[in-house]
């Protein structure tokens, strides 16, 4: 029996389905490409960190924050004092982007929005270091620890919560009326006494304002501030003429002949001070001598006497004189 020669629809349906797979796996493995660089070339770097929490073999790499490579291994080194550098991180950079990885970029550690997965980043380097090769390492900067940061974040939450409470106790106490605070709020008679002490404050203005007043005329009258002005100028003319050379005070503060005239009275007072405290003349005796002292006290005491006997018995030194 002879085979027919012509397609049937249910073929050419078959077909045609087969060539959409293709062609849609076609695309998926374009966009697959574009996307982690599927059929890139890429070379190796290692990264030396002492926790990579989160990170994962496949994960992302960028540069600069783009996509530009995956993690390749993740690896303990061995135990030593070096706390810094714990594992060893191996992961694939494409060949494009080699001349922005440079001896001076550092690769960090990053999150994907506030909790998605880790990431390695790196920043890119300057034109004046040289590029990295294959299995060279690059450094690692300090990364955020988020555990850290969520532990104080929750530290602060306590915090705030001990801080409303203390705040909702301090409130019922003021709507309570306890303390000062309180009896401000809820105290009737505290109101009824701020009234008052207004209406006092009011009443005093008021009377401070009377046009006749003291204080009013303080306030409205210009005869104080011209007075005042006319004071100032007299005194202002009063300093002027005693700063000029004219009259005594003026004499007084710019002439020195008073001064010099001082100091030759001063020089004179000191000589005579020192002739009659030194030197054998009489009033140097009279300073120094006890015995010219003695004799003069003598001498008024006996005078002293003879004017009490005289007072007292007149005839008997006027005898034969009065007649």
């Amino acid at each position: 029996m002879k085979r027919s020669t012509f397609i049937t629809w249910d073929q050419l349906k078959v077909g045609a389905i087969i060539l959409l797979a293709l062609i849609v796996l076609f695309v998926a493995i374009l966009k697959l490409d574009t996307a982690v660089g599927l059929f890139t070339k890429r070379y190796e770097l290692v990264a030396l960190l002492s926790n990579a929490s989160g990170l994962r073999v496949g994960g992302s790499v960028t540069v600069a924050g783009q996509l530009a490579g995956t993690v390749k291994s993740i690896e303990f080194l061995p135990v030593d004092e070096d706390t810094l550098r714990n594992l060893r991180v191996v992961f694939e950079i494409d060949e494009d982007l080699k001349e922005q990885v440079r001896e001076n970029s550092e690769a960090k550690l990053k999150t994907l929005g506030l909790l998605g997965d880790k990431i390695l980043d790196i920043s890119p380097g300057t034109p004046q270091f040289a590029t990295l090769s294959a299995g060279d390492t690059i450094t690692v900067a300090p990364t955020l620890d988020y555990e850290q940061v969520i532990a104080q974040a929750a530290g602060a939450v306590d915090d705030m919560v001990g801080l409303t409470s203390d705040l909702r106790e301090i409130t019922g106490g003021i709507v309570r009326g306890e303390g000062t605070l309180g009896q401000l709020v809820t105290n009737r008679s505290l109101y009824t006494q701020l009234e008052e002490t207004l209406a006092g404050t009011n009443r005093m203005l008021t009377r401070l304002q009377a046009p006749n007043g003291t204080f009013a005329r303080l306030l409205d009258d210009p005869a104080l501030y011209n007075n005042l002005n006319g004071m100032i100028a007299a005194v202002d003319s009063l300093v002027a003429k005693v700063s000029s050379n004219e009259g005594t005070v003026g004499q007084l503060l710019a002439d020195t002949t008073l001064y010099k005239n001082l100091v030759g009275i001063t020089a004179s007072s000191d000589s005579l001070l020192k002739l009659l405290t030194t030197g054998n003349g009489t009033p140097a005796k009279l300073l120094r001598d006890p015995v010219l002292y003695d004799n003069m006290l003598k001498m008024t005491t006996d005078l002293n006497a003879l004017l009490e006997d005289f007072r007292k018995n007149p005839k008997k030194y006027l005898k034969g004189i009065i007649f």
